[in-house]
């Protein structure tokens, strides 16, 4: 039998690092494994890597030689772990395929910085970035896809909206009304659904989880840009993605959206070395090409 490079994934992603998501006893230990497994991503060489302060909040700074434009990315981690640092290697190769600098912030997390902090960190820096507003994009990964939406949609609000945004696996919709959090329990290859509410409980401690800036799934998008969305069919988020390319289109927007078969939640970070990761990519390359394409005139 020929098992597929996914395939091999899947198992280990389900027989090892799944578990070890369910029984990792505290917040600090979870932000330690995610660190440690970061290291071992491909890192993109030739970008110049710097520390930048920018809206009052620390951020790293990717850049490759004579950039094109800006991409704001918002990285993943359920609001309680990760950082520019775990995410600097699929932020990098975007940089480089698609000829623009990379801001990562260092956002505030969870539970020592509860709900808006995440936010409002977000926020500030997108709001340092408006004079580049023609020429910048906006995205993330998992509660950083949800982060780039929530974002997206205040930028909308007060006409600030950027060139276009994309998000991979986002977690929009905080209230849990979708049905894949318990279809999916099993099929998802990484993500304990067991632990999800006590995640959403370091987040949101007594928020509203129909909260615009937690669950965008509630969100405006007044002339919003266009927005790149991927997901896969069998993690617990699914809907989540579903749902909300239905609500973007609904509010009018223009929304490139492919659910993919049978990936781990945010595949896009096995890039270099998981076929579909690499052809994913692909697709938000060209999307960002065709948005700097789009004559000034019409934008």
């Amino acid at each position: 039998m020929l098992f597929r490079r996914r395939d091999v994934l899947n198992f280990w992603l389900r027989t090892v690092e799944k578990k070890k998501l369910a029984w990792l006893p505290t917040v600090q230990v979870q932000r330690q494994n995610f660190e440690l497994q970061a290291l071992g991503f491909p890192r993109e060489r030739g970008l110049k890597d710097e520390t930048i302060m920018l809206g009052g909040v620390y951020c790293r700074k990717l850049s490759p030689k004579n950039p094109r434009g800006t991409l704001l990315y918002l990285h993943g981690g359920a609001y309680i772990m990760g950082s520019p640092a775990t995410h600097c290697a699929i932020a990098g190769t975007i940089a480089a395929k698609t000829n623009l600098e990379v801001i990562l912030p260092d956002y505030r997390l969870a539970p020592e910085h509860p709900f808006p902090a995440a936010f409002e960190d977000a926020l500030s820096v997108a709001e340092a970035l408006e004079p580049v507003s023609d020429q910048l994009v906006i995205g993330g990964d998992s509660a950083g896809g949800g982060l780039t939406l929530a974002v997206l949609s205040h930028l909308c609000e007060t006409d600030a909206q950027p060139l276009a945004a994309f998000a991979f696996s986002p977690w929009t919709d905080l209230s849990f009304k979708g049905s894949t959090l318990s279809t999916n329990a099993q099929t998802d290859a990484i993500l304990p659904v067991e632990r999800i509410y006590e995640v959403r409980k370091h987040y949101l401690h007594h928020a509203d989880p129909h909260d615009h800036r937690a669950s965008p799934l509630f969100a405006p998008f007044k002339n919003a840009p266009p927005v790149f969305m991927q997901w896969s069919d069998s993690e617990i988020l699914a809907d989540d993605g579903r749902r909300m390319a239905e609500h973007l289109r609904a509010e009018g927007g223009v929304v490139q959206a492919k659910e993919w078969n049978d990936l781990p939640h945010v595949w896009q970070l096995f890039h270099d070395r998981l076929n579909e990761a690499d052809a994913a990519l692909k697709e938000l390359y060209e999307f960002i090409d065709a948005q700097f394409k789009v004559p000034e005139t019409t934008r």
